[in-house]
């Protein structure tokens, strides 16, 4: 059986208050994402999703509890370790975009390799191939602030897929954006996710999470139900 990439297991998370108290964000949080899976995580504002997009991310580590990412317990990682998680093996796409302003769609798009230190025709290789799966090759040297909202989150996406993570995770990847544009952004997500990639959104948005083929839903830092799996 293959090595799951997302495991937590029994994971806390609290944060420390000025009164001396704590927050409790997380209570003991446990779900397995496999390879090729397609998760929506849900909840209400407060109710730990972007707590839980924080510690899958490696932006943030448990308090207590384990992250397995792929079987290796990146749980108490250096902040250098997890850095380079970051940026090798997860893709993230956000709701504001975070594109360079005023910088081409191509070096928008290049940007992670450069610190991988990728030489120049393979991240040129790498560009064009991310660019094609979403449509933008027409767009290559167009300004990222001189496209679509659309477009500018297939640009990102684009950017996710550069380095060939194990993960994408897009945090309200259609929150900025109109109806019709959410869709188009899910469709891409959907057919990226049918290619093999294994993707977990985090939104609050029902439609978008309907999308997905698995449906974890948190409230007061506990999953409370996790409908689809098998699918």
């Amino acid at each position: 059986m293959t090595t799951p990439v997302i495991q937590l297991i029994n994971v806390t998370k609290s944060y420390p208050l000025d009164d001396g108290t704590s927050y409790q964000a997380l209570n003991g949080i446990s779900l397995t994402v496999q390879q090729g899976d397609f998760v929506a995580i849900m909840g209400p504002s407060g109710s730990g999703k972007s707590t839980t997009m924080h510690i899958l991310g490696a932006l943030d580590t448990p308090t207590t509890g384990q992250y397995l990412f792929r079987g290796k317990d990146i749980s108490s990682f250096s902040s250098d370790e997890l850095a380079e998680i970051r940026n090798k093996e997860i893709g993230f796409v956000f709701q504001t975009f975070n594109l360079l302003p005023r910088t081409s769609v191509f070096k928008n798009v290049e940007r992670p390799m450069l610190y991988a230190r990728i030489p120049k025709n393979e991240r040129e290789k790498r560009v064009m191939k991310a660019l094609e799966l979403v449509k933008l090759t027409d767009k290559v040297q167009s300004l990222s602030n001189k496209i679509s909202g659309g477009q500018i989150q297939r640009v990102a996406i684009a950017r996710a897929l550069i380095m060939e993570p194990a993960l994408i995770l897009a945090d309200e990847p259609t929150g900025n954006l109109d109806s019709t544009t959410s869709k188009e952004i899910m469709m891409l997500l959907h057919s990226l996710h049918e290619e093999g990639h294994t993707i977990v959104v985090i939104t609050h948005d029902e439609d978008i999470a309907n999308m997905a083929h698995r449906q974890i839903r948190i409230v007061d830092g506990k999953i409370v139900s996790d409908k689809g799996k098998g699918k």
